[in-house]
């Protein structure tokens, strides 16, 4: 018997402000995934938002469920900000846009 281990994937990604690093982590019975930009972090439900905000960093959250996780990085750009700091706030990101759009708007506020 063979044991998985945990894996890790990076790639960088194209978008009309520039380019980001998108990152899927996966272990047995568990995944998240994080598009990295400058400015900030698009990621996935896994991310807190308390200890970065305090720290005035920009995060914007989406959520995936049971029966559709965020597992890679392209997964995040259709679904919806449920949530963020008020640094992401700042850049013009808000709850219900897509996560290209806050791609977009973190990549704009790194300029």
């Amino acid at each position: 018997m063979t044991e998985e281990l945990p894996r890790s994937s990076t790639r960088a990604m194209q978008f009309t402000n520039g380019t980001a690093n998108g990152f899927s982590h996966r272990w047995q019975g568990g995944q998240y995934c994080s598009i990295i930009t400058k400015y900030g972090i698009v990621g996935c439900g896994i991310y807190d938002l308390e200890t970065p905000a305090e720290f005035n960093q920009a995060i914007a959250i989406a959520k995936g469920t049971p029966e559709c996780p965020l597992v890679e990085p392209e997964d995040l750009l259709e679904a919806k900000i449920v949530g963020l700091t008020p640094k992401a706030a700042a850049a013009g990101i808000t709850i219900g846009m897509r996560g290209t759009e806050a791609v977009e708007k973190m990549l704009a506020a790194s300029v």
